[in-house]
């Protein structure tokens, strides 16, 4: 594991974690959220962010490279002195420029050097980032340079600066393991994986949770991951149930100047708001009409503390969750909210095997809240249970919504779970079998319990069910029986 990071507790392939930092006394706890500052945009004063909540920010160490007003102060001052801020500090590269307009005046070597000399605690190389969809050979080749510039910077002596190991390679999952493997193999400190905004603006969640499953099969388990340009609290829980422990948001101040209201389900304008949904400090002290007839500066300054208040509250509902265990329900609202985020809470739990490797095997009770329940890494795994059971002679599955079945004295009855399948007598009061679940059970809880009474070997000699549909019951092994 990295030095420094420690894994206290897993939710799915969520964890929280203590991230320390040398030359800082706090330790950050994660999964965390970074505000991004620019020093000539201070809609919120970084020296406040603290009154937030906010453990640490990240800034562009390109911009106060390429800044007149800041560059010579930073080297003299030191980054922290210059935004106000004693808390951790993360620079960036240039990397988003890089994408943005093909070049930055600097090279590689000059601005990690130069992030270490105004005192960042975490700086980042000069990574090519690159953009969705492209051809492939173009993202080998970005990719090469990535990797280059990734051991260049494993050889640098850049002090007590932790150093970030960006993972590229676009949107083909080889390359994002291939890339992740090189992080984990550089010694370095910390894996962002990058050059996901793209998909992010279009909210093409399901390709970022692809993305960032392949980077972490690279990656192993050791380093934490810092899903670049992931700032709409919408995703935080999505993105933190995959693996991703830091986030940085511009999107709190980005809305803010075009007049947006985040919440974590979408992002409104002010003009369509006629209550504000939310009691922030900004939110109880006034109201749509006020704000609006406010100054533009003003304006700006207060949906900016709303939005990150939004941000930061969310990244603590997301720290409670996995300590509670309770991670995939709170992805499972959101999932709700958003279309897109059920599209990556879909492809997520299609990597449910995976899932299960890394979620523990008791938690607080599991509630079945959707369709996509049935799919969790809870159910994955009792289903392997019962594959590894030897069940007894003249075996009787009753669904447990069926009273009364008559059965011979030498049968045992086992009774059905939906959406886990065959309950067997020992394992009847363990978790995740002690579940809350709805009465009306729909039809992905009645086939998962099938693929449950599947896995069985040899097969029960009876199944009685409530009547469920016969394109569920298709495969069921057993004589298949109607409690009607």
């Amino acid at each position: 594991m990295t030095e420094g990071f420690e894994i206290r507790r897993h939710d799915a392939a969520g964890r929280l974690g203590e991230f320390s930092i040398p030359g800082r006394e706090t330790t950050v706890r994660t999964p965390a959220l970074m505000p991004v500052v620019n020093p000539h945009l201070d809609s919120i004063p970084p020296g406040e962010l603290d009154a937030f909540g906010a453990q640490l920010l990240i800034t562009n160490g390109y911009i106060v490279y390429t800044s007149d007003e800041y560059r010579d102060r930073a080297r003299s001052e030191g980054i922290h002195e210059v935004l106000g801020f004693d808390g951790p500090i993360v620079t960036d590269s240039g990397s988003f420029q890089l994408s943005e307009y093909g070049s930055v005046d600097v090279s590689n070597e000059e601005i990690l050097e130069f992030q270490a000399a105004i005192g960042a605690d975490v700086v980042t190389p000069l990574d090519v980032p690159t953009p969705p969809d492209v051809p492939r050979e173009r993202a080998a080749d970005d990719l090469a340079v990535t990797t280059e510039r990734i051991e260049r910077a494993a050889d640098l002596d850049l002090g007590d600066a932790l150093v970030n190991a960006p993972v590229q390679g676009s949107t083909f999952p080889d390359l994002r393991e291939q890339s992740g493997a090189v992080a984990a193999a550089s010694g370095l400190d910390v894996a962002p994986v990058g050059a996901v905004v793209p998909l992010l603006r279009e909210y093409r969640y399901a390709t970022v949770i692809e993305t960032v499953l392949a980077a972490k099969r690279g990656l192993g388990p050791a380093m934490p991951v810092h899903l670049f340009g992931a700032g709409h609290p919408m995703m935080f829980a999505l993105a933190a149930a995959v693996g991703c422990d830091l986030f940085d948001s511009a999107a709190y101040a980005r809305y803010a100047r075009d007049d947006r209201y985040l919440t974590v389900r979408a992002t409104t304008p002010l003009d369509e708001l006629r209550e504000l949904p939310c009691s922030c400090p900004v939110c109880v002290d006034t109201d749509p009409t006020t704000l609006r007839d406010a100054d533009s500066d003003r304006r700006e300054r207060a949906l900016a503390r709303h939005n990150l208040h939004v941000s930061l509250e969310e990244m603590r509902r997301v720290r409670q969750a996995i300590h509670r265990g309770r991670l995939l329900e709170l992805v499972e609202t959101r999932a709700r909210g958003h279309p897109a985020v059920l599209d990556g809470y879909r492809r997520l739990l299609d990597a449910s095997a995976a899932l299960e490797a890394h979620d523990p095997v008791s938690k607080d009770t599991f509630f079945y809240c959707s369709a996509e329940s049935a799919r969790r890494p809870e159910v994955t795994r009792h289903h392997d249970r019962l594959e590894r059971l030897d069940p007894p002679d003249s075996l009787v599955l009753v669904d447990e919504a069926v009273a009364g079945v008559e059965t011979s004295d030498a049968a045992t009855v086992w009774p059905i779970r939906p959406p886990f399948g065959p309950v067997p007598t020992d394992l009847r009061d363990t978790y995740p079998l002690t579940a809350e679940l709805p009465e009306r059970r729909d039809r992905d809880a009645l086939q998962a319990a099938v693929a449950g009474i599947e896995r069985l070997d040899p097969p029960p000699e009876r199944v009685v069910h409530d009547g469920w549909p016969e394109a569920v019951l298709a495969d069921c092994p057993g004589l298949v029986e109607s409690a009607d």
